[in-house]
């Protein structure tokens, strides 16, 4: 716990999530707040233009490579056959990463920062 600030967390999680993982003290309240956070990103809508990044570490011999992606997809009047939505790209990315090495990435759109799920 010592390696996330109240402040990252509160960014990516809410302070509902992010208050139960700074007061749990054990795995089973850790589990609780990340089923709280999915709760709370099931919830959220991402509109059309929205930013999503997002980053891995790899370790690599005595240190440890790092990958940031980020995309954003905005639609103007598409049809729905056409539209690509940001979890299409996430697993895209996700495996083209997965293909040289990287761990998974999770995104996170911004400006409501939450996990794209």
């Amino acid at each position: 716990m010592s390696e996330l600030s109240r402040r990252s967390l509160l960014g990516y999680s809410g302070t509902a999530a992010a208050g139960a993982v700074l007061a749990s003290s054990g795995p089973a309240q850790a589990a609780a707040a990340e089923a709280t956070q999915t709760a709370d990103a099931a919830t959220v809508t991402f509109p059309s233009g929205t930013e999503f990044s997002g980053k891995t570490l790899m370790p690599v011999d005595d240190y440890a490579a790092q990958i940031s992606l980020s995309f954003s997809i905005a639609f103007s009047e598409a049809p729905t056959t056409n539209t690509i939505t940001p979890l299409e790209v996430a697993n895209a990315l996700n495996e083209l990463a997965a293909s040289r090495g990287w761990p998974a990435i999770t995104f996170y759109g911004t400006p409501a920062p939450a996990p794209l799920t």
